[in-house]
Formats: structure tokens, C-alpha cells, sequence
């Protein structure tokens, strides 16, 4: 049972000590878990706790916008920092579930890249969807994203990350749809039905998963032959010595942010969190450990040379689709919500 099920459960008991609980817990930070999370715990969390002479909890979240509308349903503010995408920053900084931040307590805007400062969150890494597969498994190797939906030349599970976003995208791109093109094309009947039509040509082969880190289990155990995962999770899986690989084709990028929810009870800790996370420095030792890139100008200056194959960066991204620029939100912003019932139909029809 994680933090957030368990400060949430706290609510039937409505006592005027559970609000007394709420208000001195301790000052929590909330990520993605898994090895990003091992990896931010050594080099952020316990050294800001340390500095600032307090205890810092982390929990995790598997994105969504569920457990922001407990927030909203409950009053119960579990968390103090969380780590959230696109999508979620400008819905909840929109319905006020953020609160907008104090630039005079973090730095200059200007320090960080492009779309990664924002009223209400301050970017946090660079990432790619790439599509990766296992060595051992393919007899010759794919190099493009049309190559996923191969299944002739490259036959064998193939694993995906449920839901509409990325796949759609990705589809589209593997039918030959420019990436400056796809937000145009997925605005019409047509195009979501060639879309869809693509993701019918792998789907009986296809395993959802929902945890990023399920994706180089999957293919480190020979699962899947091929997946979608995340740049960085696959990048530590091939320095642990996994016989994986990555495929820079049509890769999706986006900038994640933190964001401190409104209501929080450690919100001056919160900032200071944020600028201590956010220093050039901080930045680079984590990309140099955990392959994301920095959203901190300077610290790219600061990376191992040698890191920069893994990183969504420079050439890496020449056919790079952004999945969270101004297009991809206005777009998602108007149909997430139907797209994501038209995606629970389609998924359990046969």
C-alpha cells in the first residue's frame, strides 16, 4: 500500500487529529519509480534532506489524473513535489490543483531550456518514447519504427504502453506521416482511422503495460521481441549489460516538470526542492547516471561526452516528434477524452 492509499483511507475516520496528521507530515516527494527513482533518491532526495536537516519521503506515481482528483475530492494533500507530464501540468495548473510558482525562490526562468518553465511547473528531464528491442532475439536488426509493425520480417510479441497517447502518434509516423504532420493528420476522421488501422496490424500481438519499467523486463526476458519504452530505461538496462538496443527513428520527446499541489503543507520546502533540484550541476550528474536529459541549459556543458548516445539530444532527435508542444496540447486538450473512450472500445474488440 503506497502513501497516497494510505493518507487517502485516513479520510473515513474524519477526526480533527487526521487534519493535525496531515498538516505535520513529512515533507514528500513523488516520481516514477523504479531505477529513475533509486537513482533521484542518492542524488537528490537524501542530499536535499540532508541540507535542509529534514526527512524527505518519496512515493510513487503511475501518472494519471486520479490521484490529483482525490486531492480535489478529499482535501487531502498526500504529496508536496510530483513529477507529471504535459498533460497533467497544464490541466491541473488550469483547474488550480497546482499552485503557481515563486520564480524569485527557484531562479531565472531563462536558465532552463525552451517549454520547460511554466506558471506552474519547472522542468525536470528530457525524455524519449524510443522503440527498443533484444539482440538476441532478431536476426537482423530493425532501424525504424515502421519496422515494429513488421511482423514478416521481425515476428514476435511486441509490447506498448496503454492508451491512446504515444500510439496513435507512432502509428502514424510508421505509416509514413511526418512527425511536423501527425497532429494535423490525427485531427481527422481519416487519419484516426488509418491510425487505428495500423495499431490492427500488431494488436493481436501486442502486450499492454502500464509501468515503465515493465517494458525492458519484458525484453530482457524475451516477453516481447520489440517494445516502446522509455529512452532512459533502457539505456541503464544496456549498462547492466542487457543485449538491448534503441531505435532513435520517430522517436516521441516531451519535457516532465515538477509541480508543488496546491494545499500542500511544506510549500516554502517545496521551492526549495525545486531550486535545489534544478541547479546545472545536479542536472548533469543525473543525466550522466540515468540517460534523460537535462532541462537546465548550462548542464548540458556538464555531461560525459559519451552519454550523449543515450540522451534524447541533438541528432537523436532528428525525426523527433515533440509530444508535448503547443500542437500536441491543443490537440490533446480537445480530444483526449474522446479519443481515450474510442481506445477502450477498440482494445477489448476482437
Amino acid at each position: 500500500m503506497n502513501f497516497i492509499t494510505k493518507t487517502l483511507g485516513l479520510a473515513l475516520v474524519g477526526t480533527s487529529l487526521l487534519a493535525t496528521d496531515v498538516l505535520a507530515r513529512d515533507f514528500t516527494v513523488t516520481g516514477w519509480g523504479g531505477a529513475v527513482q533509486d537513482a533521484r533518491r542518492a542524488l537528490l532526495f537524501t542530499p536535499f534532506g540532508e541540507e535542509q536537516g529534514i526527512k524527505v519521503l518519496d512515493d510513487v506515481y503511475a501518472g494519471g489524473w486520479a490521484p490529483f482528483k482525490a486531492m480535489q475530492d478529499t482535501g487531502i494533500i498526500p504529496w508536496d513535489v510530483v513529477h507529471v507530464e504535459t498533460a497533467e501540468l497544464v490541466r491541473g495548473c488550469e483547474e488550480g490543483v497546482f499552485m503557481e510558482l515563486d520564480w524569485s525562490k527557484i531562479g531565472p526562468q531563462e536558465d532552463f531550456i525552451p517549454g520547460a518553465a511554466s506558471d506552474c511547473g519547472a522542468g525536470t528531464i528530457v525524455w524519449s518514447m524510443v522503440v527498443s528491442y533484444n539482440k538476441a532475439l532478431t536476426d537482423t536488426a530493425p532501424t525504424s519504427a515502421a519496422d515494429f509493425f513488421d511482423l514478416d520480417t521481425w515476428p514476435g510479441k511486441r509490447g506498448m504502453r496503454q492508451g491512446p497517447k504515444v500510439n496513435l502518434e507512432l502509428a502514424l509516423m510508421a505509416d509514413g506521416v511526418e512527425p511536423g504532420d501527425v497532429y494535423d493528420v490525427l485531427a481527422t476522421e481519416e487519419g484516426r482511422a488509418r491510425a487505428f488501422a495500423k495499431l490492427d496490424t500488431i494488436k493481436p500481438e501486442v502486450q499492454w503495460w502500464k509501468s515503465g519499467a515493465q517494458a525492458p523486463e519484458w525484453l530482457v526476458s524475451g516477453d516481447v521481441v520489440m517494445s516502446m519504452a522509455y529512452n532512459g530505461r533502457i539505456a541503464k538496462a544496456i549498462e547492466e549489460g542487457r543485449e538491448l538496443e534503441i531505435i532513435w527513428d520517430n522517436t516521441l520527446f516531451d519535457v516532465d516538470v515538477w509541480v508543488i499541489p496546491a494545499g500542500s503543507p511544506n510549500v516554502d520546502k517545496a521551492h526549495a526542492f525545486i531550486k535545489f533540484v534544478s541547479d546545472a550541476q545536479r542536472q548533469a550528474n543525473y543525466s550522466n547516471v540515468f540517460a534523460y536529459g537535462p532541462t537546465v541549459s548550462k548542464a548540458n556543458d556538464l555531461i560525459n561526452a559519451d552519454r550523449f548516445q543515450y540522451l534524447p539530444a541533438g541528432d537523436n532527435l532528428a525525426t523527433a516528434l515533440n509530444i508535448g508542444g503547443p500542437e500536441a496540447q491543443e490537440f490533446w486538450a480537445d480530444n483526449l477524452e474522446e479519443l481515450n473512450e474510442v481506445w477502450n472500445t477498440w482494445i477489448v474488440a476482437k
